[in-house]
């Protein structure tokens, strides 16, 4: 297990640069200067190394703790954006929580937005801040109660600060979609749950939570009564989540959790009839020079209440999830929760965006 959770963190952190394509329409903040990084890693291995709970917050005041902020934003809706794991700390003496000026995690961060939330950039105005990061391999050793109170440490406080200050700078009353992967969707259940439940005004205004490859419970929700799970393609305030695995897996998915539910990503359902890779809008997968393209007709879709996952039997498994060294267990498609069904993912923040807008004209 321990061997594992070493090759693991390794895939979650690097996987994300070496499968990286341009952001569309990004502008990532200039990378730091080697002096600056070198005073931050300096900073932090100062401290506990196990420490994570909070330290000093990012200072979202600044552009440089931005991969995302639209200047003049067009759009009718906003999308804030949490990326997933991008840090993998150097040894097991590091610090377990990476600074939001870490290069290689920024490397990181930019790569998963290329293939995750960049389906959003045609419709919506995307916001994505840079934070405090836990290792993978470190988190995924811990209770769920020490995961919990990790999470709820430097992540949650950095990505609350970053929501706090692009409401209170640059929403200016529009209604927004908070889109994650990973542990940024782990960090989306304390924001949900946290900021957004004390505060119902704002919450008002969320078209759709997608806190897509990391599980949303039903204890989850019995928990935050403020929020319930999506049934439909167009109701709204709700969360979408699902994780991907093909129709077997050797060894555990780490990301799901025990009653974890999930929604069709293509049809929008939650029962367990298969959709087919015709019915799919596309997926956005590398092709065989490793360039990021459109492939109709890629991905299939059925939902498995029983293991609270969506299963895409179709693609070839020895091909994008095949195991071993430095990679998930063999089936388990976590990289691809958003390639699989991009274009479905940005069809359905065109249609509950319409939805919210039509039930709040005016507002």
């Amino acid at each position: 297990m321990t061997t594992f959770r070493r090759t693991l963190g390794a895939v979650l952190a690097t996987s994300l640069v070496a499968a990286a394509c341009a952001p569309a329409g990004a502008t990532p903040a200039p990378a730091q200067s080697t002096a600056a990084a070198s005073a931050s890693a300096a900073a932090t291995s100062a401290a506990d190394p196990a420490d994570t709970s909070g330290g000093t917050v990012t200072d979202y005041a600044s552009a440089d703790s931005w991969m995302l902020a639209p200047v003049s934003p067009s759009k009718d809706v906003d999308v804030f954006y949490i990326y997933p794991t991008a840090f993998n700390r150097a040894d097991a003496s590091a610090p377990v929580v990476a600074a939001a000026t870490d290069e290689g995690m920024r490397e990181g961060a930019q790569a998963a937005y290329a293939r995750q939330a960049s389906a959003f950039a045609r419709d919506a105005n995307v916001y994505a801040p840079y934070y405090r990061q836990l290792d993978a391999v470190w988190a995924l050793g811990l209770s769920p109660a020490q995961h919990r109170e990790a999470i709820a440490g430097a992540p949650t406080k950095d990505v609350t600060a970053a929501f706090e200050y692009y409401l209170d700078h640059w929403n200016q009353g529009r209604p927004f979609v908070i889109a994650g992967h990973s542990q940024g969707s782990d960090v989306a259940t304390h924001l949900i749950a946290g900021y957004l439940r004390a505060h119902p005004d704002v919450q008002k205004r969320m078209v759709v939570a997608y806190v897509i490859g990391y599980s949303v419970t039903q204890d989850w929700l019995d928990a935050n009564p403020q929020v319930t799970f999506a049934t439909g393609a167009t109701d709204t305030g709700v969360i979408v989540s699902y994780n991907t695995e093909a129709t077997s897996v050797e060894g555990t998915n780490p990301v799901v959790l025990p009653g974890a539910l999930a929604i069709n990503p293509i049809t929008w359902t939650r029962e367990g009839s298969t959709a087919t890779p015709a019915q799919s809008l596309g997926s956005w997968m590398p092709d065989a020079s490793g360039a990021w393209v459109r492939t109709e007709h890629f991905a299939d879709a059925t939902v498995d209440a029983a293991k609270g996952v969506v299963i895409a039997a179709v693609p070839d498994v020895t091909h994008w999830s095949p195991g071993g060294p430095n990679a998930w267990p063999k089936g388990v498609y976590h990289t691809f929760d958003y390639p699989f069904y991009y274009f479905d993912l940005q069809a359905n923040l065109v249609a509950r965006t319409a939805a919210y807008l039509a039930a709040h004209p005016g507002e």
